[in-house]
């Protein structure tokens, strides 16, 4: 049975993640918002009862209703026979998931770090003193880490030779940052070479090759986490 993904329309944004598992996996899933439209996701999402998801991205399986980026992959993982058997190495992934939820999240406040309701344009001079910081600290902090994860295993994935939906997921950070910065990460290259090679192994998932290649796969623009401004890139 197809599961419904719910997320905005118009940018890849936290949904992507779940997009990039749900293909390399062959998860059947229907795109709704991208279906019917951004209306209908915020209309459908209050028309949820109970514990509903605080915001999308979130799936609807059936009468399983599930938000948060790592939970819905680990949810979809374990359905799928997709994680690596072991609860001990699961709940491993599933901390990794969460480190990069972190760090999407540092990210955004990069380009909005007074407030999400406030434009970029609102908030340049304090956006441009957290870019620097963000740049020469926290991007080598988190890299380093997730670098350190795959090399534990020998690569080219968390796992070694089986991908998981740490592997997906790191792609796009890594294609994400790329984007973003693209002067600071040419500057850095070789600096975490296990993510680099993994963000070479990822498009080689022969599941995953025809959406990455097709207009399924949305571009980055300047709406959604990753965004690219000349400004906070420079060195």
């Amino acid at each position: 049975m197809s599961i419904d993904l719910w997320y905005w329309p118009e940018i890849p944004g936290r949904g992507e993640f779940v997009r990039l598992f749900c293909e390399a996996g062959e998860i059947d899933y229907a795109d709704m918002a991208r279906e019917q439209s951004g209306d209908a996701l915020v209309e459908h999402m209050h028309a949820l009862e109970g514990r509903r998801p605080y915001a999308p991205p979130y799936i609807v399986d059936g009468e399983v209703v599930i938000g948060q980026t790592a939970l819905i992959l680990q949810y979809l993982s374990d359905k799928e026979g997709l994680g690596s058997g072991e609860m001990e190495t699961d709940l491993q992934l599933l901390q990794l998931q969460m480190d990069i939820s972190d760090l999407v999240e540092e990210v955004h406040s990069v380009h909005h770090p007074v407030a999400s309701e406030l434009f970029y344009a609102d908030q340049m001079d304090s956006a441009f003193e957290k870019a620097g910081y963000f740049r020469a600290q926290r991007i080598p902090k988190h890299l380093i880490h997730f670098d350190n994860a795959i090399a534990t295993s020998g690569g080219p994935f968390c796992l070694g030779q089986q991908w998981s939906h740490v592997d997906t997921s790191l792609f796009q950070v890594m294609e994400g940052l790329d984007y973003a910065f693209p002067n600071y990460m040419k500057t850095m290259q070789g600096s975490w070479p296990h993510l680099e090679g993994l963000q070479g192994a990822v498009p080689e998932i022969e599941s995953l090759a025809e959406y990455l290649a097709s207009e399924q796969r949305l571009d980055f623009n300047e709406n959604g986490i990753f965004r690219h401004y000349d400004e906070l890139d420079e060195q």
